[in-house]
């Protein structure tokens, strides 16, 4: 008796079992497989993936700046440019309103002081001058007549005095006389006694003159002195009135360049308006504006240098503004003897000395220092394929150049621009 195997129960080790379908095996062959097929998987994804991640970030060449390390002499220097302004700048700003009536310099004219620029005209303080002037003159005329009636009152009180101090003489001497003829029996001690009374009487008569004389004398005085005052007050405000007037024909300040002055005839202007500025013709100095690094390390004094036509002009510092805008200070210099020929708006190359030279390593400078705080690089390999994350020490940065303290050796090139693509990256992986 022959025995056979249908095709539908084939036994359990045989071949055909690995060819069914993974849904219709056991659930034991299905884990298993699944095992088997995951960590297959893990591992190919890990054997390719491996290498991508030891090659770190990747940045093209072109879009990075380099610098090798090199051993050189620092010159603790700071090469800043800078614009060439006028030493004095005067403003000219209207202190009158009115309308132009004739304009006499244009824009760059170079004018000398006093010299007359503009008219302008204003009838409102025209008739405030006549009406002024008219004031004064009244009460000129008024301080006139005071002071001469004054000097009459005191012409007739020295009259008045002079008749009674003459009255009291005579009546002394006729008072005199009746007491001689009284003691001689000839004249009743009745007349001796009415001349007694009127002599007395003359006497205060003199006495009441001069006091009254002197109080009305005061009070004129007084009057005439305030008179005095008050006219002084208008003359001096007449005065104003004039050089107000005057003011309306402008002349120049001071010698100088007639910059931003546009005036045309016709046109009204107002107190306040700005109209333009005289600068110095022939005395210059240079403004730079520089990185907020170096603010500890610039003072007012310290010496400076600029190279214009061949030849070297030594400057100082004058003047710091503090006030940082945009990460960057405002410094003036000014020349120690007199400037060259210069234009203002003219641009230069300044040379700030900040400290003595020395021999060092250095590396140039670049926005990765802002960045990473000079703490840290990135640093090529020999072959220039990868660049790996290094801490460094960074010292004094100059024209351009920064110390290198450690960190670096001659030779190596690091990345210079700027890190903000790839601050947080380990390594980079250059891709030409």
């Amino acid at each position: 008796m022959t025995m056979s195997v249908s095709p539908l129960h084939p036994p359990p080790h045989s071949g055909a079992a690995m060819d069914r379908p993974l849904t219709s095996r056991p659930r034991w062959q299905r884990r298993a497989a699944l095992a088997a097929g995951g960590a297959s998987l893990l591992g190919l994804l890990l054997w390719q993936g491996l290498p991508l991640l030891s090659l770190g970030a990747p940045v093209r060449l072109s879009d990075v700046d380099l610098s090798t390390v090199q051993a050189g002499q620092f010159r603790d220097d700071l090469v800043s440019r800078a614009s060439v302004a006028p030493l004095q700048s005067v403003l000219l700003d209207s202190v009158e309103d009115g309308r132009v009536e004739s304009v006499l310099v244009n824009d760059g004219a170079t004018l000398t002081r006093g010299q007359l620029m503009f008219r302008l005209s204003s009838p409102q303080r025209e008739q405030e001058l006549l009406a002024r002037s008219a004031e004064v003159a009244q009460q000129l005329a008024n301080l006139s007549s005071l002071r001469s009636q004054w000097m009459a009152a005191r012409a007739a009180q020295r009259r008045a005095l002079t008749q009674a101090e003459f009255e009291l003489a005579a009546g002394r001497r006729n008072h005199g006389r009746t007491a001689e003829l009284a003691n001689a029996g000839f004249v009743s001690p009745a007349a001796l006694q009415e001349s007694a009374e009127l002599l007395a009487q003359q006497q205060r008569l003199l006495a009441q003159l001069q006091a009254d004389g002197a109080a009305e004398l005061a009070t004129r005085e007084q009057s005439l002195r305030e008179m005095e005052r008050a006219v002084q007050g208008l003359e001096r405000r007449l005065q104003s009135q004039r050089a107000s007037t005057d003011a309306l024909s402008v002349r120049a300040p001071a010698d100088g360049r007639l910059t931003g002055f546009s005036l045309q005839v016709g046109e009204t202007v107002h107190p306040g308006a700005r109209l333009g500025r005289i600068d110095s013709a022939a005395n210059f100095k240079l403004v730079t504006r520089v990185d907020e690094f170096y603010l500890g390390r610039i003072a007012v004094g310290q010496p400076s240098s600029v190279e214009l036509g061949g030849q070297v002009h030594a400057l100082s510092v004058a003047r710091i503004d503090p006030q940082v805008k945009d990460g960057r200070f405002s410094v003036e210099l000014g020349f120690d003897a007199a400037p060259p020929a210069l234009q203002v708006g003219q641009n230069l190359d300044c040379r700030l000395a900040l400290g003595a030279s020395s021999p060092a390593l250095l590396l140039g400078d670049g926005p990765f220092y802002v960045e990473s705080g000079g703490a840290w690089v990135f640093v090529l390999d020999a072959a220039g394929r990868e660049a790996q994350r290094r801490p460094v020490r960074l010292g004094r940065r100059a024209a351009g150049l920064i110390e290198v303290l450690g960190g670096l050796a001659p030779g190596e090139r690091v990345i210079i621009s700027s890190y903000r693509p790839f601050a947080t990256a380990q390594s980079l992986r250059l891709q030409p």
